[in-house]
């Protein structure tokens, strides 16, 4: 996609050292003259927010690491000393906490992106792999740094969730005991979560990278699903097209995450957690996090145990498999009438089933939830068999004529003439 490039070294000291770690070439082609499809809206600048994200939640972390004691006895009081007595510690307890929550918030945007434009179709299939992996290690990573506070709904978050292991057959106790480090969630426990919630930010890191390179390899999707014919037409660099845009939307991005952390830090918390642990007094209602509660409402929409588990994780492991299961040639459903239908029921079936999530086991809900369920998962099924039977509409000849109309090829091909146009 970015093809040859286009760096050239000025100095002695720039051609000394890309002749020996040619990292300024590698910034140059990936973030300045690489070529992007001249039609991306703002939703393609999630892929940036997410990474600015996952940089400041690493940042925090490790300097939250710094003062938090991963002891059962001590690490309640350990969070009120970060609160109260560390210079500035509320802050960033507030921005890991709240970064948690936006990272999802962008994550989910992401991904709907992805399934709206047809991102997982050929040949973005690992890239969307790749995706759903880090997808499934933030969510490790999130559950697991909700049990640090070692407040009551982090105790017995931790008690039913670990629990869950236990339902699948000869290696269920095994884990259950390894993730509990003995019979009971514990001070083990907590030493545990505390260091896998330390590692996993850097898996994930890495396999961000992989992500990245997947991405510039194949090239990047945009809202008419048509690939790049001609780059000095389709694309432009990325450097300042969507380098702007994407600031633009950071900034707006951040506005919002600033509006959580300095006037409703705790919103998207739960006062409960703000009792220490006790394992002699079970809360009434136990919930996981907003981000957990679609599949926690999925979890709880099945009578079975296992049955739960396996839905639950299935949940999360179909989206893997889209590439495969949508059988339409037409990435993206702006061209799929049917598809679309479809594509914002499921999206209502999602926030459906997040509601449900934090609402008690009764009924009506549990009865709402497996209808939700069902729907959930009949989703994947009817793309399967609208790609079949469904006729799209006319798509644009290219990415050129999508933005500038049916003179697009002309005016593109002129622009493209010009001496000093970068392609």
């Amino acid at each position: 996609m970015s093809g040859h490039s286009t760096y050239q070294p000025k100095t002695g000291i720039e051609r000394w050292l890309d002749a020996r770690l040619p990292i300024v070439r590698l910034v140059h082609d990936s973030a300045i003259s690489y070529p992007v499809p001249r039609n991306l809206n703002y939703l393609w600048t999630f892929g940036g927010i997410l990474a600015f994200m996952l940089v400041a939640q690493i940042i925090t972390g490790v300097i939250l690491a710094m003062h938090y004691t991963p002891n059962a006895s001590m690490a309640f009081n350990s969070v009120e000393h970060i609160m109260r007595d560390v210079n500035f510690g509320w802050l960033l307890r507030y921005l890991h906490s709240n970064g948690a929550s936006m990272f999802f918030v962008a994550v989910y945007i992401h991904i709907f992106r992805g399934l709206y434009y047809g991102s997982y179709k050929a040949p973005r299939e690992v890239l969307w792999i790749l995706g759903v992996i880090i997808f499934l290690l933030m969510m490790a990573t999130a559950f697991m740094g909700y049990v640090l506070p070692w407040g009551q709904m982090s105790f017995w978050g931790a008690t039913v969730i670990t629990n869950l292991f236990s339902a699948l057959p000869v290696i269920g106790e095994t884990i259950v005991t390894f993730l509990w480090g003995g019979y009971s969630v514990d001070n083990p426990t907590l030493n545990r979560f505390f260091s896998l919630h330390f590692l996993l930010p850097f898996m994930i890191a890495g396999v961000v990278g992989l992500h990245i390179w997947a991405l510039h390899h194949v090239g990047q999707n945009n809202p008419t699903g048509v690939e790049v014919k001609d780059v000095r037409k389709d694309t432009v660099p990325f450097t300042p097209y969507a380098t702007i845009k994407d600031l633009f939307g950071m900034v707006c991005f951040m506005l919002v995450f600033a509006w959580f952390v300095f006037y409703q830090p705790n919103f998207m918390g739960h006062a409960d957690n703000y009792i220490p642990a006790n394992p002699a007094a079970t809360p009434a209602h136990i919930v996981p996090e907003w981000y957990f509660l679609p599949f926690y409402a999925i979890l709880r929409a099945i009578p079975d145990k296992l049955g739960g588990v396996l839905a639950m994780g299935g949940a999360i492991v179909i989206l893997a498999f889209l590439p495969w299961l949508d059988t339409s040639k037409v990435k993206s459903m702006t061209y799929r009438p049917i598809a679309r239908q479809f594509f914002w029921m499921f999206v209502l079936v999602c926030i459906g089933l997040g509601y449900l999530g934090a609402m008690p086991a009764d009924e009506p809900y549990v009865t709402i939830s497996r209808i939700l369920t069902v729907l959930y998962f009949g989703f994947f099924a009817a793309l399967a068999l609208i790609g079949i039977f469904e006729k799209p509409t006319q798509l644009p000849t290219s990415i050129a004529d999508s933005v500038l109309g049916g003179s697009g090829a002309r005016l593109a091909h002129a622009t493209a003439s010009e001496p000093n146009v970068k392609g």
